[in-house]
Parts: C-alpha cells; structure tokens; sequence
C-alpha cells in the first residue's frame, strides 16, 4: 500500500475497479496519514473517521478525495476556518459534494483556509497556519493552502478549493501541485459560502493534468440552483490530455515580467517557454496595459462583496454568538452591543480589515469614487483580454512573482500580502479559466509555479498545453521529505 502516494487518483480509481486495491484500505491508509503528519502541517480542520463511500460508479470510484472548509457537506462542520461559525453544521450538500457523491468519491475530510477566504498565505485562520510540505518554515499560501498543502504532502490524492483572486492557483505554485480555476460560471457556486460572488470559484487541485481533467469532468456543468451557472455544454476534458502543442499561439504579456519578479522565477519561465518553442508553439509578446490597476479594482470589489455577504454572521440566525449578560433579571446589553460584540470576537483581523474597506467603499459619497470605478476599470481589464485572444490561444505567466515565504514574514503588512497575487487576480476580474502547475524549484528547493489563462470555456486548450508540459517535464512527479518521513 506505500506505493499509493506515487500513484495518480485515477490510477487509485483502475485498481480500485480491477479489484487490485481494496477501496477501505485505500481510504484508511489515507486517512493513517493524515493523523501521522498533518498535526505538524495542520493542512486539515476534520478528516472523516469512518469510510464515506458515496454511492456512484465512475473512474474515481472510492478514491478519497478533500474538501475546503468553505464548501457545504451535509451533516459536517463548515466554519470558514473562522470562530463565528466554528460550531456550525451544514445542513445540506454543495452541488459540487453532490457530484462528487454520484461519482463514488470518498470525501475524507475539510482543510485549512484563510478566514473566509480572505488571506494568501492561510495565515489568517482560527486553526492556525497550515506548513509548506516543503519547508516548514514557508507558508503554503491562501486561501486554499489546507489543500495545496494536503495534496502535496500525499495526505489525500486530490482536494477542491475555491478561486477569488488566486486563491487555488497561488498555494498550488507554492506547493508545487497543480491548480485549477475553471471560468466563472463553469462550476456550480451553490453551497459555497461566498467571499465574492462574482468572482467566486470552485476548482481542483491535484498532482497531475488527467487528475485534474478527470475531476472537472465531475464537477462542471449547469445547475439550476446556481443564478450564475453556465448553460454552456461541458466538453470531456479527459480528450484533451494530448501531448501536442504544434500550432498552439502563446502570448507572453509584457506586464508580467517586470519589477518585483524574482529572479529564479522568471528562469524558470523562460525555460518552460523554451519547451514549449521547441515542441512547436509559436510564442508572441503582448501587451495587457490595464494590468497594473487589477490589484487596485480586485481589493475594492471583492472587499464591496464581501462586507455585504457577512452581513448575514451576526450572532442571531447560526454560529458563535456573544450571549446576553443578565443582571437583576434585565438584560444589560442591548441588540446592536450583542451584534458589535459577537462580530468583534467571531471575525478575526483581517476579515473586520475587508469588511471596514467594503463598506467604507459603498457608502454614501464613495460608491462612485471607489466601488464604480472599479467596475469600469475591471470591464477595460476584461477588453484587454478580449483584444488579445484575437492573436493568441493562451497566456503564460508566472502565477507568483516569488516562491513561498516565510510565517509571519508578511502578516503585518497586508499590502505586501495582497501583491502575493498580482499575476492571477486579472483571470478572475475577467472570469476567465487558469491554471496554475509545477515549473520548477529554486535553489533552495521552493517549487515555482506558471500559468496558463485561456478564453471563456476554453478550459480544454489549458489541459492541452499543461499536460503536453508535464509530458516534457518531471517537476509534478517530486515528493517533499515529509510525504515519505512523516513528521
């Protein structure tokens, strides 16, 4: 059974079938794992302690499989990683969970995040910060690093996290697993508690491409409890798993390249698309211009949506709640102090931090100056892309400007922290498909991660040209220490 930490989920999923592997053991032998080496990762907040088989027959039948702590599973803990929803129980499934579900799927447990998304570094949770399985010392990024973290360290075979401005492609990178934010729309939203609603979205993290197309197979696709829910028909991605980029156009922006970049990064970039060259992609320099205010717009609209979806954790309906002191058989507190109280102890610093910017942004005297504004410059944001995929099939990036850094290296200075995601906010502004995969590791031995952005729905050509790199490549096949050490 050691040998199952080398192997793919879908090669899980054929042994499972054929009768080779038994699904119990393989979802025990997982969940021994987590229990022997995530108390020093602390990469989940609740692993499972009995065989969640779903019931479903599919590729990935009985394949254990992980879920962020801000996705809906009925029956089970769903906190945000935050204190004032720290007791609460879902009461029914994400559609994606569902999915999983018809599939056969064994969900095993929950992961570590940012308090409700809001970080990139999962520095800002109530469970404490999840450790780089490569370097203890390092963050695994945010807000999906539970389950960058999970992946990477073979804890699980593959994990769902959910996407705002980088927050599946970013730890992906830093943990040297690949992430997947599929376009807006594409996967249902339903049963995700939102951070953003118009730039939430569901996505895969997983060590390799046919994983990774395998689980989109899964979970996209309409829904009709989801208002934002594409109806575009989803394509079998597991078709595009073609070794062949000859043809393909790759555009290069300008923007991503300059100050702030480091310098192992940007090698290790130069040498992907010089693999890409030589199995016959054309390379093109262009130019997204509006590129240097995406930080800018992202932080203003997701802090505007955020500050109105927490309007709902107040201490009244669900979750941790400030109670009345009585004295003299009178309530000594009123209502509003029992709100101010409950949100001040429940919502941790950087969350009160987004919701004091959100709302500051959408009173009365600032909605035009700052939230307006910002949707303008998001929909020149979104022309920039429009005007260069009439050149090009897809860009490649960088998906960090540095490899992971170190805990409590940036925590007090938010600015900094939010620049962690210069390079994958645009995608989201403009609700188009990326991915985020292994392209090689420093010196120091930190992975790097690049990144494709595609068209609309066009997240075939992604899975085409990532695993047409990974065919190339070793990068995705590295193990950390930890994963074959334990603590």
């Amino acid at each position: 059974m050691d040998n199952l930490i080398s192997l793919t989920g879908i090669e899980i999923g054929e042994g499972i079938k054929k009768g080779e592997l038994n699904e119990k053991e393989v979802y025990f032998f997982f969940k021994q794992r987590i229990e022997r080496i995530d108390p020093f990762l602390n990469s989940f907040v609740e692993s499972y302690p009995g065989h969640l088989r779903c019931e479903g027959n599919s590729s990935l039948s009985g394949v254990p499989i992980a879920i962020k702590d801000n996705i809906c599973i009925n029956g089970k803990k769903i906190s945000c990683a935050s204190k004032i929803l720290s007791s609460h129980i879902a009461v029914y499934d994400a559609t994606v969970v569902r999915r999983l579900r018809m599939a056969g799927l064994a969900i095993i447990g929950t992961t570590n995040m940012d308090e409700f998304a809001f970080g990139s570094s999962t520095e800002n949770s109530y469970y404490g910060v999840t450790r780089n399985p490569w370097n203890a010392e390092r963050v695994s990024g945010g807000s999906s690093g539970g389950s960058a973290a999970a992946v990477a360290a073979r804890l699980v075979p593959f994990a769902l996290g959910s996407d705002t401005g980088g927050s599946i492609r970013q730890p992906s990178s830093f943990c040297g697993v690949i992430g997947f934010k599929p376009t807006y729309g594409r996967v249902s939203r339903y049963g995700l508690i939102a951070f953003a609603s118009s730039l939430d979205q569901i996505g895969p993290i997983a060590t390799n491409f046919i994983d990774c197309a395998s689980l989109l197979n899964v979970i996209c696709g309409a829904d009709s409890k989801d208002a934002t829910s594409a109806s575009q028909e989803v394509p079998d991605f597991t078709k595009s798993l073609i070794d062949d980029v000859r043809g393909i156009k790759i555009g290069v922006p300008k923007e991503y390249f300059g100050q702030g970049l480091d310098q192992q990064t940007k090698k290790a970039i130069e040498e992907a698309l010089e693999i890409f060259k030589q199995k016959g992609a054309h390379i093109c320099k262009i130019s997204l211009p509006h590129t240097e205010y995406a930080v800018a717009v992202y932080y203003i609209i997701s802090s505007c949506e955020a500050s109105s979806n927490l309007q709902r954790f107040d201490g009244i309906k669900y979750g941790y709640r400030k109670r009345f002191r009585i004295q003299n058989s009178e309530f000594k507190n009123s209502l509003s102090e029992m709100y101010k109280e409950t949100r001040g102890e429940g919502f941790g610093e950087e969350t009160k931090r987004r919701i004091f910017l959100g709302t500051y942004s959408l009173s009365s005297g600032y909605y035009e100056a700052y939230y307006l504004r910002a949707l303008k410059v998001r929909r020149l944001i979104k022309n920039d892309f429009d005007k260069v995929y009439r050149e090009v099939d897809v860009i490649f990036t960088p998906t960090s400007p540095t490899p992971a850094f170190k805990i409590a290296e940036k925590i007090t200075d938010p600015l900094s922290m939010y620049l962690s995601d210069v390079y994958t906010i645009s995608a989201n502004l403009a609700g188009l498909p990326a991915v985020s995969f292994p392209a090689g590791f420093t010196k120091e031995g930190l992975p790097i991660g690049a990144q494709f952005i595609g068209r609309e729905f066009d997240e075939a050509t992604l899975i085409r040209a990532g695993f047409s790199y990974q065919c190339s490549t070793d990068y995705h096949k590295k193990i950390p220490k930890i994963a074959h050490e334990g603590t």
